[in-house]
């Protein structure tokens, strides 16, 4: 199991920690806990400790040409100083891992995958990649630290002279004496930032976000707030919406595709997944009871025949519901009622759009 550069500050808070992709990350906080910390995120200011997520390079004279070959999106639609969500996916259109790429120049590229996906990630990129393109794992030379809500400007203001960027641009700033790399990303669908410090500055940095954010009544979150905050978003997570047997077109990640770049890792079966359509699409449930769905549930339909799968499921304490998001039958409409078995009893829930709640992110 590895751990955070930070991981003696949640020890010191005795934050309840669990496995993350092979990491020791905290979960909890005493004292607050999920539905305290998501609170915190949705109205006030939290940061999270997410330096689990991975960390690579792709350096050389054609760089941007040999990644927009490898993964769904096109980087061509995006400048340097700017960040894109994308997919890297095997040849059957199944998903290795969603990452973030950070364009710095034509020759100049910093990912960002899953935890236990960055060696999966690095080991495709490196086996593909021609002479003159370096791949560089560099999972623990950098921090991760996510600054997500409504007053996360008002807090980077107080610590950065400029933190004027749009959504999805980054910059090169100095926070505490330590460089950061600054980006306008998140997983919460809140207005927020995420700081990448060298792994050895981390601690530096983290003090200085937990005094920023105490004039705003902001908390220390961990990552189960970080995963009800997703879901209410309908954020995919890899491992549940996005495996190697569930696809971009099944996840309804068909944004994150550039159907007119050209070829790619997968587009062939993709474009005929987006041509003829699938026999599942991932879809959102809202419980009209006290039923909450969790992973792996069966969903039926109103005659009880099976219809697809949970994938994600949590209680929202935003809507104060059981939420969810489910691969089911594509005939199956927004509006209509399903079923889950939830110990033994019928639960109702129903097909409604996504996000649960309004995106903020802008």
């Amino acid at each position: 199991m590895k751990n955070s550069p930070l991981a003696e500050k949640h020890l010191a808070l005795n934050a309840k920690m669990a496995d993350f992709g092979g990491w020791l990350m905290p979960i909890e906080y005493p004292g607050s806990g999920v539905i305290a910390e998501h609170t915190a995120v949705r109205e006030r200011v939290g940061i999270f400790d997410v330096s689990h997520l991975g960390k690579a390079s792709v350096i050389g004279l054609g760089a941007v040409e040999f990644l927009n070959s490898m993964v769904t999106n096109d980087l061509n639609r995006i400048a340097a100083g700017k960040a894109q969500y994308t997919l890297l996916c095997n040849d059957d259109g199944g998903v290795v891992d969603d990452l973030i790429v950070y364009r710095n120049s034509d020759s100049d590229l910093f990912l960002v995958p899953n935890a236990a996906n960055t060696a999966s990630v690095v080991n495709v990129l490196k086996s593909l990649a021609p002479a003159g393109i370096e791949v560089k794992n560099l999972h623990e030379e950098y921090a991760v630290i996510a600054l997500q809500g409504p007053k996360s400007h008002a807090v980077m203001s107080a610590l950065v002279v400029n933190p004027e960027l749009d959504y999805m641009a980054f910059a090169h700033v100095e926070i505490a004496g330590c460089k950061v790399i600054l980006c306008r990303t998140g997983y919460t669908g809140e207005l927020g930032f995420e700081l990448l410090p060298k792994w050895s500055d981390a601690n530096k940095v983290w003090d200085a976000l937990v005094t920023a954010i105490r004039p705003f009544d902001g908390l220390v979150c961990g990552l189960g707030a970080r995963d009800t905050l997703r879901t209410e978003m309908g954020y995919p997570l890899h491992g549940h919406e996005l495996t190697l047997g569930i696809s971009p077109v099944e996840a309804g990640a068909t944004w994150a595709i550039g159907w007119k770049k050209g070829s790619f890792r997968g587009s062939d079966v993709l474009t005929t997944q987006k041509e003829k359509g699938t026999k599942r699409i991932l879809k959102a449930i809202a419980a009209t009871d006290r039923g909450i769905p969790r992973a792996g549930m069966q969903v039926k339909d109103s005659s009880g025949k099976v219809i697809g799968e949970v994938t994600s499921g949590t209680f929202s304490p935003t809507l104060k519901k059981g939420i969810g998001l489910a691969l089911i039958d594509p005939t199956i409409e927004i509006g209509s009622n399903v079923v889950l078995d939830v110990r033994g009893r019928d639960s109702i829930c129903e097909v409604v759009t996504l996000p649960f709640v309004p995106s903020h992110v802008r």
